[in-house]
């Protein structure tokens, strides 16, 4: 079977269960898991979608061709061997270090080479059949993992750096045209959780030999803040039928998501931030299919607010403004032209706090947006829902 979806138990299998772990290191094997595993099940669940963000890069950028992603999935290991051979303390001795790095290298090249040659998916642009999962995501979140496990209790901005670069090869792969995005995404699950597993392997043979204390202690707590930067991908659709040009009724089908998002929390509880966001939707005019989809951006800001339910949950809520721009749609119809207008927006998430530079995100977005079809007054009413990796501060 080539579809990913069914590789489910297979992938179970091979991310052992070290959601059970426990060790001095209150980084937290365990804990990553909440990160890690949502994306391997959302990424693999995700592959029904891929040819939808394939269209959605065609759209945007279709001429991309660039190869800084061979060399930007090692940059956060390079930080992390610059950093300790420099003289900064970190939180392995260099023994520890390279056994941790060793294991979860190893890991994770057997994980990915495993399913690449089972599966035998085949790339989006056609060259071979060993697209899934992507080994560059996975290189480069295994190495901003071990940066994070490393360097992330002296300060959040390490972390934030190492999954940055990570998240920007993941892209840089999907830009590129070599991988779909249920590939991005299942590469970046298993280079979190090898290379949690490779540090769980070392604490059980080095246990307190070679471990120091670094930094500020790293107990996540969402009383403190909830401050963060996030990639966001998700499905986002026009609830309702609109009357446009002629009285024809237009309707529109989900479609991809993705943006980045972010807000810093002046107190627990409000903070102030906003989103980046390009998406398309499938339409229907008088009930025909169209050939191309609705290409939208988006633009908002405004202020965020969460409500802590434990140490590591809390709910939030956001109240923007912003702007919103549709591309120009030749239809069967005719043609829609470009529109733009202001929106108005709000929603609610789900922020799971892996550890204390690091959670998942689960939202569902409500945009009321100013007319955007030709001879419509009508606001669209557009639903978006998703799931968000973040790097917390």
């Amino acid at each position: 079977m080539k579809n990913p979806i069914f590789w489910l138990p297979v992938l179970c299998l091979l991310l052992p269960g070290a959601s059970h772990a426990r060790s001095r290191d209150s980084l937290g094997h365990g804990r990553i898991s909440f990160v890690s595993v949502p994306l391997v099940i959302g990424g693999a669940a995700m592959s029904f979608c891929d040819r939808d963000f394939r269209e959605l890069r065609n759209g945007y950028a279709a001429n991309f061709r660039h190869d800084y992603d061979d060399y930007l999935q090692y940059a956060p290991l390079a930080l992390t061997y610059g950093l300790k051979a420099c003289g900064v303390q970190s939180r392995s001795s260099w023994g520890r270090m390279v056994v941790s790095n060793a294991f979860a290298a190893s890991l994770m090249a057997a994980t990915v080479n495993t399913l690449k040659y089972t599966v035998r998916a085949e790339r989006p642009d056609g060259s071979t059949r060993n697209s899934f999962p992507s080994g560059h995501a996975a290189t480069a979140f295994m190495a901003a993992t071990i940066f994070h496990k490393e360097y992330g209790r002296r300060s959040p901005w390490f972390s934030m750096a190492g999954y940055t670069i990570a998240t920007a090869t993941g892209i840089a792969r999907l830009l590129n045209n070599r991988h779909w995005m249920s590939d991005v995404a299942v590469g970046a699950g298993i280079g979190i959780f090898t290379a949690e597993l490779g540090y769980l392997l070392a604490d059980l043979i080095y246990r307190e030999r070679g471990l120091f204390e670094v930094g500020s202690s790293d107990i996540p707590d969402c009383y403190r803040g909830l401050s963060f930067l996030s990639l966001h991908v998700g499905v986002t659709t026009a609830i309702g039928s609109y009357t446009s040009f002629g009285g024809h009724r237009v309707r529109f089908a989900g479609g991809p998501a993705v943006g980045v998002r972010g807000a810093w929390f002046a107190t627990p509880h409000v903070g102030i931030g906003g989103r980046l966001t390009v998406g398309n939707m499938r339409m229907t005019i008088d009930g025909e299919a169209q050939p191309e989809a609705q290409y939208h951006a988006s633009a908002a800001a405004g202020l965020y607010f969460a409500v802590p339910l434990t140490a590591r949950c809390a709910i939030g809520s956001q109240l923007l403004g912003g702007y919103e721009h549709y591309r120009r749609l030749r239809s069967s119809w005719g043609d829609l032209g470009a529109r733009g207008g202001a929106s108005i927006g709000t929603g609610l998430s789900m922020t799971f706090v892996a550890a204390t530079n690091f959670g998942v995100r689960f939202s569902a977005d409500y945009d009321l947006v100013s007319p955007v079809l030709r001879d419509s007054g009508e606001w669209l009413h557009r639903l978006t829902v998703g799931i968000e990796v973040c790097t917390l501060f």
